[in-house]
């Protein structure tokens, strides 16, 4: 559709300029046949707004432009002089074409790169409801701010609308990857909510894409850390020394932040209020009361994707109150422990608590040749030495289809790293195995088995 209406609006700026070009005429005529496109434009955006597709608000800026230039063209025209006579140089029609042209196509790339995602089919009865709150540390300032000024942590809640007299449900606390944000697993968020838990997902303000802080003000990713993360993709033997040292600048900031959220929920939980480190831009303290009055705090999952895998993974490790972790295409980045000889060394202690693993195919593939090779890789050695690991590879992925990415825009998506198979049978996959996963772990439902590959 949005090729569609591009390719009408680019034409009809064609003839304009093509029966406009090296001719001489009145004044009158060329801007009442100016005012005639743009009016034909205009009905073909309305056209467009009624037909069943999308998102339709993609359209609204284009529309609101078309109508800037339609006003424009409509003043100029009433106010021309009839018998005034100008002849368009070839030229300037030419670059008037390309400019409109340039310009619709620039209002119509939110069109192009997002689809009308809405999120996927859901197993559960419950509905899902939202809120959101800022919570801030008043323990440690930000190392990214100049203002010494503290650590605050995005927190948003999906939790059932519907619940009954006296239920309770998990908690599962989910880290995104670098450059991500909070919504990047919602179709997952959705599955466990419908199914019976309370999600909070988290942003790490600097880490995150982007985020909001208690003053309104947006917060973008930093781009030392954009620059150093980009960069990492390769051996992590290569240069171990300064790679352990930006893993554990990395794992510590996050981990410190998952730290804070769990602590923080639990404390508000008990007590029943909401101290100081609450900020609530968007809900009330009722709404967060109420939510955490349904959360069972004593059943708590981690899970992340890429990064915030590897944060869920570490305080999983760290923390007594933690039942089950799932690690979504993360690199176990906290399981290194040193460098010995030029290599990185591996944490060899037990892991204490079931985790499930997802891995891409891509990274399976190269992870069967480095280790056939001789390497060490952190997924692996805990996996194998955990009393209840799973790994499960889903065929034909890569590292952003363990997000719902790909489905809000494939173009992203591919951009960043998309594999052949279907993000959306991606997804029912990896969600119906988180769901099993914590069903087994938290609500002690039943036995839990996978297959390596699916």
């Amino acid at each position: 559709m949005e090729l569609m209406l591009f390719l009408l609006l680019a034409a009809l700026e064609i003839i304009l300029a093509v029966r406009g070009r090296g001719k001489e005429k009145e004044k009158k005529v060329w801007l009442k046949n100016r005012l005639f496109v743009r009016l034909a434009e205009i009905a073909i955006v309305l056209i467009a707004l009624l037909l069943p597709f999308g998102q339709k608000w993609r359209l609204v800026p284009l529309l609101g432009f078309l109508a800037v230039m339609g006003v424009i063209a409509l003043l100029k025209w009433l106010g021309g002089r009839r018998k005034e006579t100008i002849e368009m140089k070839t030229g300037r029609a030419v670059s008037n074409c390309v400019f409109s042209i340039c310009f619709i196509g620039l209002l119509l790339i939110p069109a192009f790169i997002f689809t009308g995602y809405k999120g996927l089919p859901v197993s559960g009865p419950h509905s899902v409801a939202e809120a959101s709150a800022i919570l801030i540390d008043s323990s440690r300032t930000d190392p990214f701010e100049q203002d010494g000024s503290f650590r605050e942590v995005p927190v948003h809640f999906y939790y059932p609308a519907d619940p009954a007299e006296g239920e309770t449900f998990p908690l599962v606390v989910f880290s995104h990857g670098a450059f991500g944000y909070y919504q990047s697993n919602t179709s997952t968020y959705a599955e466990l909510v419908s199914s019976g838990y309370v999600v909070a997902a988290l942003d790490h303000p600097h880490h995150a894409f982007f985020t909001e802080d208690t003053d309104g003000k947006t917060v973008i990713v930093d781009m030392g850390f954009f620059q150093t993360a980009m960069g990492a993709n390769g051996d992590p033997n290569d240069n171990a020394e300064n790679n352990l040292a930006v893993f554990r600048e990395w794992m510590d900031l996050r981990t410190a932040d998952m730290n804070f959220v769990v602590d923080t929920l639990k404390s508000a939980g008990i007590s029943g209020s909401l101290d100081s480190a609450w900020f609530l831009p968007k809900s009330n303290a009722d709404t967060i009361l109420s939510v955490l009055n349904i959360t069972d705090l004593t059943k708590i999952g981690l899970m992340g994707h890429s990064m915030g895998g590897a944060t869920a993974v570490q305080l999983g490790r760290e923390r007594g109150d933690i039942s089950a972790v799932i690690d979504l295409d993360g690199t176990m980045l906290g399981e290194y422990t040193g460098v010995e000889h030029g290599m990185l060394t591996i944490r060899e202690e037990a892991y204490p608590i079931p985790v499930l693993e997802f891995t891409n195919w891509e990274t399976y593939n190269d992870r069967k040749e480095y280790l056939a090779q001789g390497g060490h890789y952190p997924n692996d050695e805990l996996i194998q030495g955990v009393a209840e690991g799973y790994s499960v590879t889903i065929r034909d992925t890569q590292h952003m289809d363990f997000t719902d990415l790909p489905l809000l825009s494939p173009i992203l998506g591919k951009m960043l790293g998309s594999g052949e198979r279907g993000c959306e049978e991606t997804l029912t996959i990896v969600n119906g195995l988180v769901r099993d996963f914590f069903n087994h772990t938290l609500k002690g439902e039943g036995a839990f088995s996978v297959q390596e590959i699916y």
